[in-house]
């Protein structure tokens, strides 16, 4: 018997979908994942608090910091159980948007890569920042702080035709009514269509691949029982709570 033949041998995963919806609130549909890429220090004032230096103009910024998660960290009912392995879980709040479309061969021309964009929404890239603080002392990678399970709870998807410029919307987080972060996409030091040509030129972009674009200053610590609202504008929202360990 041939390996078709025989088919898996576990059951296939499920495939991580986050909903979308209009701004009315109804259901248009899901979107699939197949990759979640993540952008580091892409606002100035996140990079001074975490201490890098901050770009004083686009022609000193270099190239962009980019990590992944795996599609499964992905929680669209809002519940985290805090994560194992850390005392430290942080918050950093993230516009996200959703690829609709292939990216074709090679790298991928600022100027067309808007157009692979269907959706945007907003969410959590959250941090077990002890373990990444660990990992970048000694110069190794810090994927065990950044891809985990429920690392990336997301809201629902908006299309991004129904977002207008996105440059002019406010990005904000509150944890337990407080505000914690707050800023307007305008002060991204990489944009959404010079980011996805960065990552033209490192990846194979797809349909169905998610890229958070990086978070503002103001991260910090959540405890169990926390509550936190992620706004981007008035168009999307993340709303969730963090549960007690998993014992």
């Amino acid at each position: 018997m041939d390996a078709a033949a025989a088919g898996d041998l576990v059951a296939a995963p499920a495939i991580p979908r986050l909903p979308v919806r209009d701004l009315a609130g109804r259901l248009l549909g899901t979107f699939p994942v197949r990759r979640i890429y993540c952008v580091g220090r892409n606002f100035a004032d996140h990079a001074r608090e975490m201490g890098a230096a901050a770009p004083a103009s686009k022609a000193e910024r270099g190239t962009p910091v980019f990590f992944m998660k795996p599609a499964d960290a992905i929680v669209v009912d809002g519940e985290v159980a805090y994560p194992p392995g850390t005392r430290d879980l942080h918050h950093e709040v993230e516009l996200v948007v959703a690829l609709g479309h292939d990216a074709p061969p090679g790298a991928l021309p600022v100027a067309d890569a808007a157009r692979l964009v269907v959706a945007c929404g907003v969410g959590l890239d959250l941090t077990r920042r002890d373990l990444q603080a660990a990992a970048k002392a000694k110069g190794l990678p810090w994927d065990t702080g950044k891809g985990f399970d429920q690392s990336a709870p997301v809201g629902a998807l908006v299309p991004i035709d129904a977002a207008g410029e996105l440059a002019r919307l406010p990005l904000s987080l509150d944890v337990n009514d407080e505000r914690r972060q707050q800023s307007g996409l305008d002060q991204l030091i990489w944009d959404v269509p010079e980011i996805l040509h960065e990552l033209s030129t490192l990846y194979a972009l797809r349909a169905g691949d998610l890229v958070f674009m990086g978070t503002p200053a103001g991260v910090a610590a959540l405890q169990p029982g926390d509550r936190f609202h992620a706004r981007l504008g008035d168009i999307a929202e993340c709303r969730g709570r963090i549960l007690p360990p998993v014992v």
